[in-house]
């Protein structure tokens, strides 16, 4: 009996060793960081980035401690494979803030409300797992997101916007208003919310009153055996804002003009707070200053003409107090970007671990401008613009224009010729049901020279839209030389007429088609680094270095439909009530009206008051020097009794009359 016990204690201590190694291996984690970035145009560019990893549920169970529970449920229960929901507030400006690196690649969202997913299910109940998500998500977020169950509201792409055929869905809504009540609840999904750790530095009113401001919710599953590695769940909830820094006067008065250097600022100077510690359950916390490639060249020029700085000893991309600007805190490291393409100058990132600060020791980073230094920051090969041609409110053309950039001669080198070297972009856009394009109408203008769709375009796939069914989509795959200048093409089509009752309630204002989504595949939006084990434990550091496609969004464009005159019917309701209420009112006062009571009435009131009105009479004919005569009351009554049926009978026809000329 006691070599039984001592086997099954043995057993369940082997057991219980398994489970807490297999515990180890496979935890929950989360992590926090900020990204700072002096941008091109005397701004700055917060980039928060948090992230919440859950081991597959086969090994770990359903319980979690750290993973929000919500979008557990919400992957289990619609068997998501990949999820992506933004809220966004402005427009990125590409052509200042860059558009050929991960934060805009992967960050710049068009405005409004966008989301997309993939989900795990037969391609028959791909529609019903969409709309049961839309309505799911507007509770969980306090959004209009079900508005995107209607049929007309949302898309299918197959491959003009993500490589998933027929288990993709996308859908946008562009007129969606951004505020707090979507952010209180994507502040909830973090553990510590926004009460310790780099979400206390989301002050509501520094947030709202930047230029730009986009909040992304981006899920990735591997729970129903989809693919070969189980990594579970992973969800990277990002916030990019660009904010104002205020400039002094003393050096609005020093300088002018371009000549003005960058406005200085730090974290209680943009955000109106301080970082007091990290959030006790983060795995790891850090904030980056992330200098690009074009500010790095400039300050090395710099550098190099002052060479007396004192500086010398150091070099330059590892210096954080040099001739252009200082930081306010020595950083704990300096990551340096290896292999930049055709520029010698590399990305240099500045981090601090926020695990050595606290409460009586808070973590207050300060930027200052030596000097002034103009730098543009990297774009895509082409810059797009779409805009609206034609006028009435009948018919029109959708234009989307691309140009190139000054960063494009730079990507294809010296040695390219323009049949080894081709430029390959994808063009996706959904058109809603009441725009009725004409596809067959499309025109394509290459350096301002027309040229066949079928030499351009390598391959097209279209869907019609139906009436109150579904949109128009519209996928292309461009191929042109690389040293083009611009490339426009244009689709001519007619506006449709509504039923009253679908106008929204501010139809005179325009109705909106989303943005149309320009992606280039050769191109990857990535940095790369030394090898080293400590940057991979930091997330946003790999997200960077992973192969993300370019893609930028157009303008959203606002077309004016013909509208009906929303007041005539309370013009015709408030005419017919008040011709009725005066018909049927006099007609109910003329039939209830008893006029012998009525004279009755007056009598009583003459035999009260009859002796004194006969005795003022008789005073008044006196003075007067006149004879007092007494007046009939009864010829009197009867006058006024036939007057006012006179009135009654000339009031009824004309309701009568009005009555029959409105039918």
């Amino acid at each position: 009996m006691a070599a039984i016990l001592r086997l099954l204690l043995s057993v369940l201590l082997l057991s219980c060793m398994a489970a807490v190694s297999l515990s180890q291996g496979e935890e929950e984690e989360f992590s926090e960081e900020l990204i700072l970035k002096p941008l091109a145009d005397r701004k700055v560019l917060a980039h928060f980035h948090f992230q919440s990893r859950a081991p597959p549920t086969r090994m770990y169970g359903h319980h979690h401690h750290l993973f929000p529970k919500a979008l557990y449920q919400l992957v289990h229960k619609f068997r998501i494979r990949e999820m992506e929901l933004s809220f966004t507030q402005g427009r990125w400006n590409y052509e200042r803030w860059g558009g050929f690196d991960p934060i805009s690649s992967s960050n710049a969202k068009p405005p409004g409300v966008e989301l997309w997913a993939v989900f795990d299910v037969p391609h028959d109940q791909v529609d019903a797992s969409w709309k049961n998500l839309t309505h799911t998500l507007s509770g969980l977020f306090c959004a209009s997101i079900n508005f995107l169950e209607s049929s007309t509201a949302y898309s299918a792409p197959d491959w003009g916007f993500r490589p998933f055929s027929g288990s993709l869905r996308y859908g946008s809504l562009p007129r969606e208003a951004v505020c707090t009540e979507n952010l209180t609840p994507w502040l909830k999904l973090l553990p510590c919310r926004d009460k310790a750790g780099l979400a206390a530095l989301m002050d509501r009113p520094s947030i709202y009153r930047g230029f730009y401001h986009s909040q992304r919710l981006h899920l990735t599953s591997t729970e129903f055996g989809s693919t070969e590695v189980e990594s579970g769940i992973a969800v990277d909830q990002t916030l990019t804002v660009v904010l104002q820094p205020t400039t002094s006067r003393r050096a609005s008065m020093t300088y002018s003009g371009d000549s003005a250097p960058q406005p200085s600022w730090s974290l209680s100077s943009i955000f109106g707070r301080k970082v007091n510690g990290r959030c006790v359950l983060a795995k790891s916390s850090n904030v980056f200053i992330q200098v690009e490639r074009g500010l790095m060249s400039k300050l090395k020029n710099l550098h190099a003409e002052d060479e007396g700085s004192g500086a010398g000893d150091i070099p330059f991309e590892k210096s954080w107090n040099n001739s252009g600007f200082e930081l306010s805190i020595a950083p704990n490291r300096v990551i340096k970007e290896v292999n930049s393409l055709h520029d010698e100058t590399p990305t240099v990132l500045f981090e601090y671990v926020i695990d050595n600060y606290s409460t009586s020791d808070p973590f207050d980073l300060g930027f200052t401008w030596n000097l002034p230094v103009v730098w543009s920051s990297p774009q895509a090969p082409l810059h797009a613009s779409r805009f609206l041609m034609g006028s009435g409110n009948e018919r029109g053309a959708i234009s989307i224009s691309l140009k190139a950039t000054e960063a494009s001669d730079g990507l294809w080198g010296a040695d390219t010729t323009e049949n080894s070297c081709m430029l390959r972009f994808n063009v996706f856009q959904v058109v809603p049901w009441y725009i009725k394009v004409y596809f067959h109408t499309l025109q394509v203008f290459v350096d301002e020279k027309p040229q066949s769709f079928m030499d351009v375009i390598e391959r097209m796939r279209v869907s019609p839209s139906e009436d109150k069914v579904s949109p128009g989509l519209m996928e292309m795959a461009f191929k042109l030389p690389c040293h083009v200048k611009s490339v426009i093409f244009t689709l001519e089509f007619d506006k449709g007429f509504l039923h009253i009752d679908e106008y929204p309630p501010d139809a005179n204002q325009g109705f909106d088609i989303p943005s149309a989504v320009i992606s280039f595949p050769d191109f990857h939006a990535s940095m790369h680094f030394l090898k080293d084990d400590s940057l991979n434990k930091s997330p946003v550091l790999s997200k960077f270095q992973e192969r993300s496609p370019v893609l930028c969004y157009t303008e959203v464009l606002l077309v004016p439909l013909t509208t009906p005159d929303f007041s005539m019917p309370y013009n015709v309701i408030t005419i017919t009530c008040t011709v009725f209420a005066l018909y049927f009112g006099t007609l109910l006062n003329v039939l209830r009206r008893r006029v012998d009571e009525e004279e009755r009435l007056l009598k009583r009131k003459d035999s009260k008051t009859g002796r004194l009105r006969q005795l003022l009479s008789k005073l008044f004919a006196k003075l007067r020097g006149k004879s007092w005569e007494p007046t009939e009351t009864q010829s009197a009554s009867s006058s006024l009794n036939s007057f006012k049926l006179f009135l009654v009978i000339l009031v009824a026809g004309i309701a009568v009359g009005c009555q029959y000329y409105f039918q």
